[in-house]
């Protein structure tokens, strides 16, 4: 059984830097190295306790989507094996099945969030304005409800602690240009429509899902970070989904719902969490995993 990963150490790379998940590292001037620990971050609080398996299971899940969605677009992925890139079979230990090798690439100043039920900040947006984004949407649609149309509803990149914050299209035209700001809500609707097309079939609802956008020299635009994992993602079970309420997912709203109940203020450091909980968010992650791919759940 593999021992859950906090935080790496790969010392025969230079570290670029750490996010809630992720540890980035330099392979040369053309590569990084993204490990995806097993860290949890809720309120955009880092928890103390590592979920087992889970960078494992969104490390997966992210280049199943890469693969099955590469004829929309290129992807940031190398295909070197991380295990190539490090020193000894400490690092190697460290980076298998839940690292990448990927090119680098000019990150988009935008979250690419597209939205096909009434949930989470569109919920509140819709419940405040009647719209979401700038978006007007019709009235008396419900929570949780299924939007008439797939819509694009871009947000901000927050600084690490901080909260994204939703921006109409007018202002992703100015940040990046209309002909850019085009091809990427396209692009951000065509990718998430054939995923919820497919994972549907699989019992899975996608409600909403945010991708990340990158340009090469060039100016071509690849999908990069991670795609339609469960922490980038709502997932819900199809067989408990029921208008008028936030249906059960496969990701860490079961530790949020945990967290609602203590008396902590959702600053750091977070509150360390019980067996059951970590033992119950480990299992969602890897049932999204075995609904979607059909692979059996990690060893955990």
């Amino acid at each position: 059984m593999t021992e859950p990963l906090f935080e790496s150490t790969i010392s025969s790379l230079p570290l670029l830097g750490r996010g809630k998940v992720r540890d980035i590292y330099a392979v040369g001037d053309e590569l990084l190295l993204i490990v995806t620990t097993d860290r949890l971050s809720a309120f955009d609080v880092i928890l103390p306790d590592p979920i087992p398996g889970k960078g494992q299971v969104l490390t997966a899940v992210a280049n199943f989507w890469f693969g099955k969605l590469a004829h929309i677009i290129p992807n940031h992925l190398s295909g070197i094996d991380p295990e190539a890139v490090v020193q000894d079979e400490a690092e190697r230990a460290q980076v298998r099945d839940r690292a990448i090798v990927v090119r680098r690439l000019k990150p988009l100043p935008i979250e690419a969030v597209a939205r096909g039920y009434l949930i989470g900040s569109g919920w509140k947006d819709y419940s405040d304005s009647g719209s979401i984004c700038g978006i007007p949407l019709p009235p008396g649609l419900r929570q949780a409800q299924r939007l008439p149309e797939p819509i694009f509803t871009p947000a901000t990149k927050a600084a690490m602690g901080d909260h994204d914050e939703n921006i109409d299209y007018a202002t992703v035209e100015n940040l990046i240009g209309a002909d850019l700001a085009r091809h990427v809500k396209d692009t951000t609707l065509r990718l998430y429509k054939e995923a919820a097309a497919f994972a549907g079939v699989r019992g899975i609802i996608i409600a909403d899902t945010k991708f990340e956008f990158g340009q090469d020299a060039a100016g071509r635009l690849y999908l990069i970070d991670e795609a339609l994992t469960p922490d980038s993602s709502r997932f819900w079970p199809a067989d408990q989904y029921q208008v008028g309420s936030s249906p059960p997912s496969f990701d860490k709203q079961f530790v949020r719902d945990y967290l609602e109940t203590l008396d902590w203020d959702k600053k750091a450091p977070g509150p360390k969490l019980p067996e059951e909980i970590i033992a119950y968010t480990s299992a969602k992650y890897h049932e999204a995993l075995e609904r979607l791919t059909g692979a059996s759940p990690l060893r955990r």
